[in-house]
């Protein structure tokens, strides 16, 4: 009985692997189906390319309208120059602390980040436009930027998620063809999403 579990084992384990050899022969003896693969998924990769690179210059967008604020407050009468240069401080280090495309995998990087610019903007926006006034219209100019920006934020983290899910869908898809090209296309990673728990 052990000896033909084993042999039914060692047919299983033989058709696997020729199973195997054949999708990897399939692969390499079509090359103009890889070229197709390999031509939608550049397009894919541009895509959320785009979209991140819309995303970033977003915010920062947002951090130097932000600077501007603080400059024009300190140039007003009756500011507090110590809070004021404590703010601009904080603002100068965002772009450190944003998270990376991969390193948003962790979900606290996001979160840190949020938080340290929730924070910022809590400080300065009462301080910059008090009871809703503010004491320069530059100031009030840059307070309006800084909120629009900062309304568009889920928009554009959207949008971002859904390219990166159909970039991520179609890597898991055709893996094997892209992996038959090598270099990067080999060992190219999924990407995070920032819809916390949705399926990559």
């Amino acid at each position: 009985m052990i000896k033909i579990v084993s042999v039914g084992l060692l047919v299983v384990v033989a058709s696997a692997a020729s199973c195997k050899r054949d999708s990897a022969k399939a692969v390499v003896e079509n090359p103009a189906a890889v070229a197709e693969v390999k031509a939608q998924f550049d397009i894919l990769r541009d895509s959320v390319d785009v979209k991140w690179k819309a995303m970033t210059a977003s915010d920062d967008q947002k951090i130097t309208i932000t600077r501007l604020l603080i400059n024009e407050l300190q140039q007003t009468p009756g500011q507090n120059p110590a809070q004021l240069q404590a703010l601009a401080t904080a603002n100068a280090r965002l772009k450190a602390r944003r998270y990376t495309q991969q390193g948003m995998a962790e979900s606290a990087a996001i979160d840190r980040y949020d938080a340290a610019q929730d924070s910022l903007l809590r400080a300065l926006l009462p301080v910059a436009a008090p009871n809703g006034g503010a004491p320069t219209e530059n100031a009030r100019n840059f307070v309006e930027g800084i909120q629009q920006l900062d309304e568009g934020v889920v928009t554009f983290r959207v949008q971002y998620d859904v390219a990166a899910k159909t970039y991520n869908n179609y890597l898991k898809l055709h893996r094997p063809e892209l992996q038959s090209l090598g270099d990067t296309y080999g060992t190219l990673p999924l990407l995070p999403l920032f819809t916390i728990g949705a399926e990559q």
